[in-house]
């Protein structure tokens, strides 16, 4: 019976690994570990690189020669067309903030009131700026989880304001502005007006909620909630109302 182990032990061959093999998978995975790496920094600075030359290419023609440090210089200097128009945007908010400047504004307000077109184009554009770049402002400031397009189905999204006007006074329940972005591109989406009662307020900031759109989330935040806040659960809808449960496992 030692003889037939021996000799079917004999008939099997040995399972070596080739160290090329060990070899090759290591240097595949340095390989994707550098464009993990590499592949964010560049497209960052290369879109970066290509919105400053947009800019010097539009903004370099506009400057007398007598003017444009390149005349006398023997190399271009990148990023003179940006500075410009900071300076610039500086310099017409600083004149805007006299009683000259608020008779100027008031005055280009009032001419374009008076187009048809227009005036609904400058509407838009200035409330979105203002609530954008306003400090005061809560918009864009809360991530929110909340049932869409079913329920037990669930959504992020952002509150963009509080409801005012016909909307909330022809609604029962305390409703608020909370925007849908949709993936991978966060700008377009929708607007809805859901009761603040059936919003979840996350704990991530809106830099991460958008990171997270945009991956499709393969990107996830990390969850700064306490130990114990972990452990409470917003189960799904019962009826109107949500319902905490406390998880015991």
């Amino acid at each position: 019976m030692n003889a037939q182990d021996n000799k079917s032990d004999a008939e099997e061959p040995l399972q070596i690994k080739s160290p090329k093999i060990g070899l090759v998978r290591h240097l595949r995975g340095y390989f994707f570990a550098g464009v993990l790496i590499t592949a964010p920094l560049g497209i960052t600075f290369y879109i970066a690189w290509l919105f400053i030359n947009w800019v010097d290419d539009t903004i370099n023609p506009l400057l007398p020669p007598a003017y444009n440090p390149e005349t006398y210089l023997p190399f271009s200097v990148p990023g003179l067309g940006l500075l410009i128009v900071c300076s610039v945007m500086m310099l017409i908010g600083a004149l805007t903030a006299g009683m000259l400047g608020r008779f100027w504004v008031r005055t280009s307000e009032r001419v374009l009131s008076r187009m048809p077109v227009i005036r609904s184009v400058y509407s838009a554009l200035k409330q979105i700026f203002e609530t954008v770049l306003s400090r005061q402002s809560d918009a864009f400031r809360e991530v929110v989880l909340f049932e869409y397009p079913r329920r037990g189905s669930w959504a992020l999204g952002f509150i963009t304001g509080k409801t005012e006007g016909e909307i909330q006074t022809s609604t029962e329940d305390e409703v608020v502005n909370v925007f849908l972005p949709t993936t991978p591109n966060p700008t377009s989406g929708y607007l809805l007006f859901l009761p603040r009662r059936e919003l979840v307020v996350l704990s991530m900031t809106v830099e991460e909620g958008i990171k997270m759109v945009i991956s499709g989330g393969i990107v996830t935040p990390p969850d700064r909630r306490s130990a114990e806040e972990r452990t409470i659960k917003v189960a799904a809808a019962n009826g109107d109302k949500k319902t905490i449960i406390q998880d015991n496992s």
